[in-house]
């Protein structure tokens, strides 16, 4: 059986105790108060009972601590699934929006995500679905456009007689004549 992992002996108990009244993140409190525990000379395991979890938890909290001090023991963001396209693909995908589809090659006369993904599948063999293109296109600054719908019986003529008029310029009143009351 291997021994525990030392702590790293430039904190005191009482100083990580002072850090934890200090800090406003619960679980980072919770890691400081079971690391002053450690320090204080209890075990690991009275540690990790304290602090509601298991032996193992409380030595990737010594591991994280000697790491990076306290500041190693706050929450941290989760980095997420890695992106399925690189610069090179969304390089050319910008390409594409930009210089628009031929329609003799493309076959299309407008991009939609699903040309987009099988322009990107035919290129590079990356399968991409429709929402993680439309996500990355918006990363990329693009937005959705669509033109004003417009009847096909509409006559331009016609428009002036459908338009609400402007308000008039507002203009302030005369002076106004009391009337002397009886």
């Amino acid at each position: 059986m291997g021994s525990a992992v030392e702590v790293r002996s430039d904190y005191s108990a009482a100083a990580l105790r002072q850090l934890a009244r200090r800090c406003s993140d619960a679980d980072q409190v919770r890691r400081l108060l079971a690391l002053a525990q450690i320090l204080d000379g209890r075990s690991r395991g009275e540690a990790a009972r304290t602090a509601g979890v298991t032996l193992q938890i409380v030595r990737d909290w010594v591991l994280r601590f000697n790491a990076g001090g306290p500041d190693g023991l706050a929450t941290r963001k989760a980095p997420g699934k890695a992106s399925l396209l690189n610069d090179t693909h969304r390089a050319r995908l910008a390409a594409a929006v930009e210089a628009g589809p031929i329609p003799a090659v493309h076959g299309v006369v407008r991009w939609r995500l699903v040309d987009l993904a099988q322009l990107l599948w035919d290129e590079f063999g990356v399968s991409v679905t429709r929402f993680t293109l439309g996500r990355e296109l918006r990363a990329l600054g693009y937005r959705k456009l669509s033109a004003r719908p417009r009847h096909r019986g509409q006559k331009p003529e016609d428009l002036a007689d459908f338009k609400k008029p402007s308000q008039p310029a507002w203009r302030p009143s005369g002076a106004t004549s009391r009337r002397e009351r009886p």
